[in-house]
């Protein structure tokens, strides 16, 4: 039976921060809420609970798992930036992007593409997000929270409690906070491919 906190969206509660953080931390799967949706996400050094995410989703081992962090510092320990790719981010974070960069040693083989080395990451423009990274001290691996056979992801935490409240162990009711995925940008070619287009803007990358 999953806990539910009520956080609030604007000046999120520090003990109820503090909590999520602890539940993470023992490896627990976490259901918050980003700029562009509601999101799974879990602690990056926890095989067990990216495998639970996967059976709650149903992916398979192709699935590429997001990063998410708090700013530019943590992108630069987890993926490769130079310095055009780098002024790019600054522009478009924190928002409702997702960049797909080559990945570091830092991150573990089990979450890179498998064929690419590349891992996705992001930094989103919500404060329960920034409170909790800010918190953990470390981004959290995240997938969008879309269940098998769906399109869309889920919008409402108390459908997310009915539906999913034996698989997870915290969902965090931050409001509404949309339901349209990121813009996915790839920044592994020679030039910024748009791979999705979503919340964010493509234009700016629309070489």
């Amino acid at each position: 039976m999953s806990q539910f906190f009520q956080i609030h969206p604007e000046n999120p509660q520090k003990r109820l921060i503090k909590q999520a953080v602890e539940i993470l931390r023992s490896g627990g799967v976490v259901v918050y809420p980003t700029d562009s949706g509601y999101a799974l996400g879990c602690h990056l050094g926890y095989k067990p609970a990216a495998d639970k995410i996967k059976r709650i989703r149903k992916l398979d081992d192709k699935h590429n798992f997001t990063l998410v962090c708090r700013d530019l510092s943590d992108i630069g320990t987890y993926a490769k930036v130079d310095n055009t790719q780098y002024r790019l981010l600054k522009t478009f974070t924190p928002g409702p992007y997702t960049f797909i960069l080559d990945a570091t040693s830092e991150v573990p083989r089990r979450l890179q593409h498998p064929k690419r080395r590349t891992i996705g990451v992001r930094v989103p423009d919500n404060a329960i997000v920034q409170a909790l990274l800010a918190e953990l001290g470390e981004p959290i691996m995240s997938s969008t929270l879309i269940l098998p056979g769906e399109s869309d992801p889920m919008t409402d935490p108390y459908d997310i409690r009915d539906t999913l409240e034996h698989e997870l162990e915290l969902i965090i009711d931050g409001g509404f906070c949309g339901m349209e995925p990121t813009t996915v940008v790839n920044f592994t070619g020679d030039v910024p491919e748009v791979t999705r287009v979503g919340k964010g803007d493509p234009a700016p990358f629309d070489v």
